[in-house]
């Protein structure tokens, strides 16, 4: 079988090389004939032996999809995006083609929703304030946990039903919680199914000991948790987002965290990245990490082997397991 032209798309080698491993990278070859460049984003143009490619893996870095770059591919077929959102990739020219897309949020979803987990646990033994407190006095006594810690029992609240949001309800079963989840698109039946109980946003908010926000950044939920919303949960608990810092009414998370009275975990910001010197630095309750609940390190293979897996079952059958098309955009992240 002829093997088709397809071209790697990204922020470097250094990534194509992070995303395929020796064996991945050896099915690949077997799959597609790859350009032997990757297309940076410091390439000063397209090179021109790349205009009969079918197939384009992009990644972190790719060029915007749109209409004058699309016409240096007449041949294009297939975009196989190794990494989650495509938002910033595709234009409305790519379905116009009617060129396929393909995401691997899916994969990318696992360790976001695993750093969720571990962010649920250590914030139910408020561990992380803890470990700060204890980091700067020295006290084991004064830096312990103080009132109703632990996880036995506790209620967390999710938010949003995505890949992301149902499998951290998945991770959650095997602990002793009770899970709400807010989602304005699913039934009573179907959350039961995936094991939490429906409830509207301010019930979640006010029953939860730990809320984890992972809803799309739409229009309609641009600030979702903004002053009202924070002002009813309980004292104590923990707001954790991994998914898009506009979701959160950032200055007023921050009043909460002066006052002493939630905790936070913050993956993403608002804006991103916070400027030197903001608060959310020097908050005791606030704990942030630089954007990392994502694939990184050696999870990046686990990307790689999908895109693998994805353009072998294009070029054998014409399918992607991971479609993603034109309405799709108006739901997803």
């Amino acid at each position: 079988m002829t093997r088709p032209p397809a071209l790697l798309a990204m922020e470097s080698p250094q990534l194509a090389l992070d995303l395929f491993g020796a064996r991945a990278r050896e099915d690949l070859d077997r799959i597609v004939d790859v350009h032997g460049e990757v297309l940076t984003p410091r390439a000063v143009a397209v090179p021109a032996s790349t205009a009969d490619i079918e197939i384009l893996i992009t990644g972190w870095g790719a060029p915007r999809l749109d209409e004058a770059t699309l016409a240096q591919w007449p041949r294009l077929r297939a975009v196989v995006h190794a990494a989650g959102s495509v938002k910033r990739l595709v234009t409305p020219a790519v379905w116009e083609r009617g060129i396929r897309v393909s995401s691997a949020a899916g994969a990318n979803a696992i360790p976001v929703a695993e750093y969720t987990l571990a962010a649920i646990l250590l914030s139910a033994n408020d561990a992380l304030r803890s470990a700060r407190d204890f980091s700067l006095a020295h006290d084991m006594v004064a830096a312990r946990p103080r009132g109703d810690v632990g996880a036995f029992g506790i209620t967390v609240g999710v938010i949003g039903a995505s890949r992301i949001g149902r499998r951290v309800v998945e991770l959650l079963r095997p602990f002793d919680v009770d899970c709400l989840l807010f989602d304005p698109s699913l039934t009573d039946a179907e959350a039961t199914a995936l094991g939490a109980q429906l409830v509207s946003l301010p019930e979640l908010l006010a029953r939860s000991r730990v809320v984890t926000i992972h809803a799309p950044a739409l229009p309609e939920t641009y600030r979702l948790i903004g002053r009202a919303e924070l002002a009813l949960m309980t004292d104590g608990a923990t707001l954790i987002n991994t998914a898009r810092g506009s979701l959160v009414d950032t200055d007023a998370l921050v009043d909460e965290l002066r006052a002493d009275r939630l905790r936070a975990v913050l993956d993403v910001t608002d804006p991103e990245p916070l400027p030197q010197g903001h608060l959310l630095f020097s908050l005791p309750g606030a704990t942030l990490t630089p954007h990392i609940a994502g694939s990184i390190g050696n999870e990046l293979r686990r990307i790689g082997d999908h895109v693998v897996a994805e353009v072998e079952r294009f070029v054998r059958s014409g399918v992607l397991a991971d479609e993603v098309t034109s309405p799709d955009l108006a739901r997803i992240a």
